[in-house]
């Protein structure tokens, strides 16, 4: 029964792949193996929960092993050590110790937690004169708890120096970073970010689409990899996190044409300030190290935004999949007993930055009549859809395989823009070829659902305006993404299928 239908052949793979060629020098950049990369942000956010965590577990336990046994329990101490270790906390970001070039540093920034962590003990001593409750604090807990704790914040920042080194050996903390214009100001930027020390930009490659003299083969070492067009299909084979323009902001008409093609990627996009003679407001940039720059685009669901959404994917996906498991069963029974072949089937689709994944649904064409390609849209009546095929796709109930591809492989979302199949078309037309900006929707992971599919833009696509919504309304999910929003969306839909399932065949 848990048998899947066979993927596309050699021959069919060949048509699914629609790729841009690169050159060799960027092909030997994209060919090499480069593991995911750790938001720095997050890593900073999760080091403040563990000191705050720390400090408190130690107070706690200090006060439990020695205190209450010789004056009973009193809350008091309890929240005198929450608000010692919020404090301590307080004073270490005062301190610039939460950042990932000082976690990978020397030893020097040991000197800056050992002050601020001995200033929250003078503040605290302080208070407690003032408040005339210097009796009532136990001078051995307090004594034990400084030097303890301390010793488990040193002891914390050694182990975090070891883990970071190594994550910045293996590149996961690298901005890896690609640059538009191979001119004189190409040349610059690329000397200026290359000069900074202990810099986290690793640049790749400079990509320009000029061939007369002003564009140059290396720019301070880095070779031209290719044209402007060819950045789409590069970001697409390795891991690209920030598109850094090199052009002058003069040069307006350039720069907004490069960005019509680029903004589709899931990477920031900014705008070297580095040799522009006006200058704004030290608020108004941001900074790659020294070097001044305007953001253009930003990389959406990024940071703690995809930890709370990689989470609510695998918590509440996994509770889906637990409660629908009896519905799954049922419906993998019908499937096999009403005709002969196998109850899943397997199909090529975009995935996130238009990666090709496989993407599990229950079979609902007949098996000799399958279409991995979907090179002919599903219609009313279609004489290729089974009896049960029929009614789970009305009632989407052909979809729920795809929580394996959410909560094992990792490739989908609960919810997100539909992926769609790689050979989808609009008549003649394929989907990318039919709309501007089609592959937008592919700068976050797809799902089961999405904004798209509540508001009645699901199933047939046999006209224009069909398509377009779909990207029209996932485009808005994108921009406007929340953790509220996802489970809105997952809450309406349920309502959507009964109710607005018109154009699901």
């Amino acid at each position: 029964m848990m048998d899947v239908a066979a993927p596309a052949s050699s021959a069919d793979r060949s048509t699914i792949e629609r790729r841009r060629r690169l050159s060799e020098a960027a092909l030997a950049v994209a060919q090499q193996k480069v593991p995911p990369a750790y938001s720095p942000v997050v890593i900073a956010g999760a080091v403040r929960l563990a000191d705050f965590m720390l400090l408190n577990l130690t107070g706690i336990a200090l006060y439990l092993g020695y205190v209450t046994r010789l004056d009973g329990f009193h809350w008091e101490y309890i929240a005198a050590i929450s608000g010692m270790s919020a404090i301590a906390v307080i004073c270490f970001q005062a301190a610039d110790l939460y950042q990932v070039q000082v976690f990978r540093g020397q030893l020097r920034p040991m000197s800056r937690v050992i002050s601020s962590w001995a200033f929250v003990f003078l503040l605290f001593t302080g208070a407690s004169f003032l408040a005339k409750l210097g009796n009532d604090v136990s001078r051995f807990w307090l004594s034990a708890f400084f030097f303890v704790g301390l010793a488990g914040l040193l002891a914390e920042r050694l182990l975090l120096r070891s883990m970071v080194r190594r994550w910045a050996r293996q590149g996961r903390l690298d901005r890896r970073t690609v640059i538009v214009g191979s001119d004189q100001n190409g040349e610059q930027l690329v000397e200026a970010l290359k000069s900074q020390e202990d810099s986290d930009i690793e640049i790749l490659g400079v990509f320009d689409d000029r061939n007369d003299a002003r564009a140059l083969e290396t720019c301070a070492g880095s070779p031209k990899l290719g044209k402007v067009d060819d950045i789409l299909e590069f970001a697409r084979r390795t891991r690209v996190d920030l598109v850094l323009f090199a052009l002058p902001i003069s040069a307006e008409t350039r720069i907004l044409e490069m960005l019509k093609k680029l903004w589709v990627l899931p990477v920031d996009i900014r705008l070297s300030a580095h040799t522009n003679k006006l200058r704004f407001r030290p608020r108004s940039y941001s900074y790659v190290g020294k070097i001044p720059t305007l953001n253009v685009f930003e990389a959406p669901i990024s940071d703690w935004d995809h930890v709370v959404k990689w989470l609510l994917d695998h918590v509440v996906g996994a509770l889906i999949l637990l409660l629908a498991s009896p519905v799954m069963l049922l419906v993998a029974l019908a499937v096999k007993l009403d005709s002969p072949g196998p109850v899943f089937f397997r199909q090529k689709r975009f995935g996130f930055n238009n990666e090709r994944i496989d993407v599990f649904k229950f079979r609902s064409l007949y098996h000799h009549q399958a279409d991995p390609l979907a090179s002919k849209v599903v219609t009313k009546n279609d004489s290729r859809v089974t009896r049960v095929g029929r009614f789970i796709r009305k009632t989407s109930l052909d979809e729920l395989p795809q929580l394996f591809n959410v909560v094992l492989k990792g490739n989908l979302s609960l919810v997100g823009p539909r992926p769609h199949a790689v050979q989808s078309k609009l008549q003649t037309r394929l989907f990318d070829e039919a709309v501007d900006g089609y592959f937008a929707r592919h700068r976050v992971k797809p799902g089961i659902t999405g904004w798209a599919q509540i508001n009645g833009w699901r199933g047939e696509v046999d006209n224009e305006e069909k398509i377009q919504k779909r990207v029209e309304f996932d485009l808005y999910y994108i921009e406007n993404w929340s953790a509220l929003f996802d489970l809105y969306i997952l809450l309406k839909t349920p309502i959507a299928l009964l109710t607005k399932n018109e154009g699901a065949y």
